[in-house]
Formats: structure tokens, sequence, C-alpha cells
């Protein structure tokens, strides 16, 4: 993915670059409404009290950088307030943010969110396979962090990619709970002392899920506290166009060298699954309109139990029953539902065929020349 600049309202946007400096000062300098999406990892204010050792006298090498450190809880609120205003005015009216934190920030985060309007979507609970133990033993393991995803307003239109969600966790529906292991080996990127090169990097495997979730490819995605690039990294391997924001010169070094050695991958596998809901809405009664059914031809059942006749207005009729093609079918199997485009079948030829095949053809047609159904 190379660097490149795109002109967005008169105003040059950065795409697949990081930018030094303040996050506030840069996002208010960024063209309103080009953003789609923001993932943000704040800093947590973890209020570390002294040094952290392990049963061995060991440190930890825990977060106490000063980019961590506030006077205080209003010292905090304050910083929030003005990095989620800067992020949401960034926002296009369809976009939307996902901010991670621990127990230290996350509450005071969310209500902030909320106070300034954005339209709370889900909290994830990633829950970490591997997590750090509790040295001290004075509290439970700290397991987990969580994460909200918000869009910029209620009425939003925001990307929800459910269907590939459902593909990427083996045909099962995604959960609000994610057991994803924390950054550690060959990922967790070290300096030139062999030490930690940010002590919070996320893995690759928690913005995959995200941008995979609530992205498509080309869209751009922002990072106000970029840190060593885990999200341009993935936004460059799946396609996605990225900003990065960090005023520290080791990260953003770090981070360059890291993004230069990812490859993007090809055209044909960044395609993901489409969600159904994404497609457009054909009324079985445009299939009559149309003739490809008839008024009085009959339709059969999975398994051929039932039978039933189209009627004029795109109703079905049969067995004492009239209503839709869903209705129909729900009332037949004595179920709370149907799906009757995939229930019904015709006969051509001899053969059984799925009504489906009829919206599929309409879809085709509308695809082609950029219409949608009246």
């Amino acid at each position: 993915m190379a660097t490149k600049t795109k002109v967005e309202q008169g105003n040059p946007l950065p795409l697949n670059q990081i930018v030094p400096g303040d996050c506030v000062e840069v996002m208010n300098s960024l063209p309103a409404g080009s953003v789609d999406l923001i993932f943000a990892d704040p800093p947590y204010n973890l209020q570390l009290k002294g040094e952290l050792h392990r049963p061995d006298n060991s440190r930890v090498d825990a977060v106490d950088d000063h980019w961590d450190q506030f006077s205080s809880f209003a010292a905090y609120d304050k910083f929030t307030r003005e990095w989620l205003a800067a992020a949401k005015r960034v926002l296009k009216p369809n976009g939307a943010i996902w901010v991670i934190g621990s127990y230290h920030n996350i509450f005071r985060v969310g209500a902030t969110l909320q106070d300034q309007g954005f339209w709370m979507l889900n909290d994830v609970i990633w829950r970490k396979s591997n997590p750090m133990p509790n040295f001290r033993g004075k509290r439970l393991t700290n397991a987990h962090e969580t994460l909200i995803w918000a869009s910029r307003d209620e009425a939003a239109k925001y990307t929800f990619n459910y269907e590939a969600l459902k593909e990427l966790n083996d045909g099962v529906q995604m959960r609000s709970d994610w057991v994803l292991p924390i950054c550690t080996g060959h990922e967790r990127l070290k300096d030139e002392h062999g030490d930690k090169a940010h002590p919070t990097q996320k893995p690759e495997s928690l913005l995959h899920r995200i941008l995979i979730a609530t992205t498509n490819p080309g869209d751009v995605v922002l990072d106000p506290f970029f840190g060593t690039g885990t999200t341009g990294a993935v936004a460059k391997m799946l396609g996605r166009d990225f900003i990065g924001i960090e005023r520290e010169d080791a990260y953003r070094k770090a981070a360059q060298a890291r993004i230069d050695r990812v490859r993007k991958f090809d055209a044909s596998a960044l395609e993901i699954t489409g969600s159904k809901r994404a497609e457009p809405r054909v009324p079985f009664g445009q299939v009559v309109e149309r003739g490809m059914l008839r008024p009085g031809e009959e339709l059969f059942s999975i398994g051929n139990r039932f039978k039933v006749k189209v009627r004029a207005d795109g109703t079905l009729i049969g067995n004492d029953v009239k209503g839709s093609i869903h209705q129909v079918g729900a009332a037949l199997e004595g179920a709370p539902s149907c799906n009757g485009w995939t229930y019904w079948h015709y006969k051509r030829d001899g053969k059984m065929v799925p009504i489906d095949l009829l919206r599929q053809q309409i879809r085709a047609e509308m695809e082609a020349d950029g219409r949608r159904p009246n």
C-alpha cells in the first residue's frame, strides 16, 4: 500500500501515514467527516504506585510511562472529552468508533461517549487466553479488557459485516466475548535493548476481527494513539487505508518499520462474505408482476409435503391458509417463522427449482444497471 494523499473538502488527507503530534490538534486539522472508522487505545491512567515485582523479586515491566500519567480524574476526564470531540468531528456521518480500555478508565470513557452523543452498539470483552498473573495475590487476575463499539450518531448506518464474522467464527454467530491471546512471541516488537517497544501493544488478531467486522476495503481507519502501529499493519494487510497519530518518536519509528514489512493481500483474498441484509430487497410480488411465476401456478414445499397456489397480488393460498410466502410456510409447518424464498419451489421440466433463484435473477439485473427495487 503506497503512501498517498487524498483531498477531502479542499484539504489533504494523509492516508497511510503516521502523523506526529498531539492527537487532538492533528484530528482538528483533518477535514470534518472524512474517516470511516476510529480505533482508539487511549492512555489507561493506571495510577500505579511504586514498582511491581514477581515472587522471584524480578521487576514487572508495567505501564509507567509519562503518557499514561494524569494529575487527577478531572484531568483525565478533560483529556477524554477533548479527544472524543475531535474524533466525532472527523468521523463520517455513518462512521463508528472502537475504544479499548481497562477497569481503570473504560467506564469514564463510556460515560463521555454517551455525553457527547455517540450511540452505543456493543461492549466487547476481550478475554485474554494468556493473561499476566496477579503477583501480589490481593486481587483477581485481571484477564480481560473491555472494548466499546459506538456509531457517531443514533441514526448512523454503520458498517457491520455480520456474515463475514459468522464465517470467521466457524459458521456460528459471533458473540461479544472474544478469547484471544495477548501479544507475545515474534509479534511483540522489541527495541534495541531487547525490551518491549511498547508496553500495551495489541495483538493483530484483535484488530483483524474489528476491521473485518466494521470496515470494507478502501475505508479510512484512524488511530489517534498509534503506538507501534498494530492498526496500520492490519489495515494495510486487509486493503484499508489508515491514518496514524503518534507523538512519541520512538513509537513512530518502530511502527513505520513494522508497516513497511507488511504485504497487502491480493484483491481476491480481501473479499469477505457479504451480509444478506445488505442485498436489495425484492418483494415476491415483483416475481409475479414480471411473469416469472403466473397467478394460479403451484408451488411446493421442501420435501413436497405441501402445495399452494400463487395469487395475483403475490400472496399464496392453500389448505385454508393464505398470506405471504413466509406466513404460509410458517403456518403449514406450525413454526414461528419461515424463509419462504428457500422453502417454496416451482416445477420446470420435471425438476423442483427454489423460487430464490428468481429473486437472485432480479438482483443480478438490478446490479447490472444500477437500479434498486421500487
